[in-house]
């Protein structure tokens, strides 16, 4: 099955590379290998991103259905959607390469932290502006909230919540 996943994935990397250069290249923009590779790696990241707020939307309009106010949700959803982050991400989007160690556990730690700055700080203070200031939907404040939050996540993750060492030469 990973197989399978890991040929799907390099035909949408290669579909993705031809558009996404063809529309560099109308502007005269070049991208390095490296560059590239970190652009995958924001994209993966955005996927994995997209499930997690498909998890937690569920759990807070769950929560909401069931009566609880909608920072319950917020919160159950949050915990829910970090496990299933951590998961994909520590899997497939922020991976080891060889020659390099990460502890799971002080990682797991971690990425809890980074989410907490959003999800469990900026997150319900969003919810709080966008549904008691603003009157908008606690239907449609968790998804505003997706446009400020997750470049936010993205760079503490990749800069530090999974962040390698490399191995001590013996």
């Amino acid at each position: 099955m990973e197989r399978i996943g890991k040929k799907l994935w390099d035909l949408f990397e290669l579909l993705v590379r031809a558009v996404v250069g063809w529309f560099l290249r109308l502007f005269k923009i070049t991208l390095s290998e490296e560059q590239w590779v970190s652009f995958f790696q924001f994209v993966k990241f955005a996927l994995i991103g997209v499930s997690n707020t498909l998890i937690s939307y569920l759990i807070y309009v769950l929560f909401l259905l069931l009566g609880f106010h909608y920072l319950v949700g917020q919160y159950v959803g949050f915990v829910v959607a970090t496990l299933n982050s951590f998961f994909w991400n520590n899997r497939f989007v922020f991976q080891k390469k060889e020659g390099e160690q990460r502890n799971p556990i002080w990682a797991l730690i971690k990425v809890f932290l980074a989410y907490g700055v959003s999800g469990l700080l900026l997150a319900p203070l969003l919810l709080i502006f966008w549904c008691e200031v603003l009157h908008v939907s606690e239907f449609l404040a968790p998804i505003l909230n997706i446009f400020i939050v997750t470049p936010i996540n993205f760079v503490l993750n990749k800069l530090w919540a999974f962040r390698t060492k490399k191995e001590d030469a013996v």
